[in-house]
């Protein structure tokens, strides 16, 4: 995390076994019981910072992932029909959440996706692999869309986060990370 990012801590009566950590625009939300010491309160927003770090770390794959990505889930449930070449994100895709070129394989995905849920990703990659062996959206084209498990949740998802903007309701949307603290043992610090 960068050194001017921004940490609130919200301490609350009503918290009393869990800490949780998430993204409200440029600034990290840390919710710790009010009882913590000061130390057990540096211990903790340090380590929630630390694992919301990691969780976005994981989201955020690389274009080679994405690639590899991409041919998992051909092989998985297009039995291999699609290849793509190329899976990279862009930064200029700002309506859309992927694009593909058939021509040549390219399969374009959308910065805005990186941090969304995994199972997110991977729709919208099944979704391009699909457009690599039909480009319309026919029937054809969605039953073969539909053997990804959740594609019909991720659809929801990919709609409420369009939604959002015009909602007023913030885009970090499941990016909290929650921990009990009876589950680590240096919690019993009370300096």
């Amino acid at each position: 995390m960068p050194p001017n990012a921004k940490v609130e801590v919200r301490r609350s009566s009503r918290r009393r076994r869990t800490v949780s950590a998430y993204r409200d625009g440029d600034k990290t939300v840390v919710l710790v019981p009010a009882t913590f010491s000061r130390a057990q309160e540096k211990r903790w927003v340090e380590r929630m910072l630390e694992r919301l770090e990691a969780r976005e770390e994981r989201r955020r794959p690389d274009d080679d992932a994405l690639h590899t990505r991409a041919l998992d889930l051909a092989e998985r449930y297009l039995a291999g029909l699609a290849r793509p070449e190329s899976v990279r994100w862009v930064d200029n895709q700002q309506t859309r959440w992927g694009s593909c070129t058939p021509e040549d394989g390219a399969i374009r995905l959308s910065r805005r996706l990186s941090g969304m849920p995994s199972w997110v990703v991977d729709y919208v990659l099944l979704h391009e692999l699909v457009h690599l062996i039909i480009p319309h959206h026919g029937p054809e084209f969605w039953d073969m869309v539909r053997r990804y498990p959740k594609a019909d949740r991720a659809r929801g998802y990919l709609e409420g986060v369009s939604a959002a903007p015009r909602l007023d309701a913030g885009a970090d949307l499941d990016l909290t990370v929650e921990d009990d603290i009876d589950s680590v043992e240096d919690v019993d610090d009370q300096r």
